[in-house]
């Protein structure tokens, strides 16, 4: 834990029109990767418009790597269709974060925003806000590499007692 800066949630709160992988529907599920760390959520059957609310929780070590998500479809007798995927660049969000230390920062405030662009991968404009004493992001991103879909997520920082901090 001494080389840990952090914890990075990332709530997968749902999935907006992804694509039909099966008959009618799919059966999705988020994998979600950070250098070598990989979590996922659970799988959503007969869904395009899925419901997760799931938090999974990352160590952050390097304040550089990006968070890729992949989107896939549970396939009981075959590999798992792809569903799309995304980046997301962390380093506006460490940058709030620090920004954050040691300032008497009134709840509410937004510290940055990013404006979506063919360079990210948001839908629409992301607000990192401080809120209750955390720094959080709520954000839509735009699957790549699929005909549709977005998902909806929230990332929160998480301090880690004892770690090197920000």
């Amino acid at each position: 834990m001494e080389n840990q800066l952090g914890l990075l949630r990332i709530r997968i709160v749902r999935g907006i029109n992804l694509a039909i992988r099966d008959l009618r529907s799919s059966d999705p599920y988020v994998v979600v990767r950070m250098g070598k760390q990989k979590l996922k959520t659970r799988v959503v059957k007969k869904s395009v418009n899925p419901e997760w609310n799931e938090d999974l929780t990352l160590c952050v070590a390097e304040p550089i790597l990006p968070i890729k998500l992949q989107v896939y479809d549970k396939d009981t007798f075959s590999r798992d269709d792809k569903m799309g995927d995304a980046e997301l660049d962390i380093v506006p969000f460490i940058d709030a974060v620090r920004m954050t230390r040691f300032k008497n920062i009134p709840n509410g405030i937004i510290i940055s925003r990013i404006i979506p662009s063919r360079k990210n991968c948001y839908s629409e404009e992301s607000c990192i806000v401080y809120e209750n004493g955390k720094v959080v992001q709520n954000a839509f991103v735009r699957l790549r590499n699929v005909e549709c879909g977005e998902i909806e997520l929230r990332l929160q920082w998480i301090d880690i007692p004892g770690s090197k901090n920000l």
